[in-house]
């Protein structure tokens, strides 16, 4: 049976479950992030980008990560605090995940499979992003070092 992008359920920044399928339609982009990386600052791009396009049916859906470097060591609550005070974010965040391995959260499992990236499936780090398009369908995958500015066209041809 061939899944899609709203087949699944994510847990929110508050634990409640949330289906994918509230986000049909839209564009979105999707990243693993870190509060302590040196792409943490990536947040700064991604909020203006999130400004810019968010009337236009657009949605970034951040999901905490504390698999690399134990770079987002606080509980759902502080990581949410940390990213409003410091980037007055305002895009959808979600409860930490793990994003590789035995606990991998099943919506990256499905991501990786979508778009393997360079060296194989396997998420390298923090700040990795996944691009969809309104179909839902998983359109270009973006490594951290690819900053929220460089992948601006790619999302303004989706919308």
């Amino acid at each position: 049976m061939s899944q899609s992008i709203y087949d699944f359920t994510v847990k929110a920044q508050d634990g409640t479950d949330v289906s994918m399928s509230t986000y049909a339609g839209k564009v979105l982009l999707i990243v693993n992030t870190a509060t302590g990386c040196g792409f943490t600052p990536q947040y700064v791009g991604l909020q203006e980008l999130y400004d810019k396009y968010k009337d236009q049916g657009f949605e970034i859906l951040d999901f905490p990560c504390n698999q690399f470097g134990n770079q987002a060591p606080g509980s759902d609550d502080e990581i949410h605090e940390f990213c409003v005070g410091r980037f007055s974010m305002t895009f959808p965040q979600f409860s930490k995940i793990d994003v590789n391995g035995a606990d991998e959260d099943p919506l990256y499992t499905w991501l990786k499979d979508q778009k393997g990236g360079m060296g194989g499936k396997k998420i390298k780090w923090n700040f990795t992003k996944f691009l969809v398009d309104r179909d839902g369908d998983v359109v270009a995958r973006f490594a951290p070092t690819k900053t929220p500015e460089q992948i601006d066209s790619s999302i303004a041809k989706l919308l």
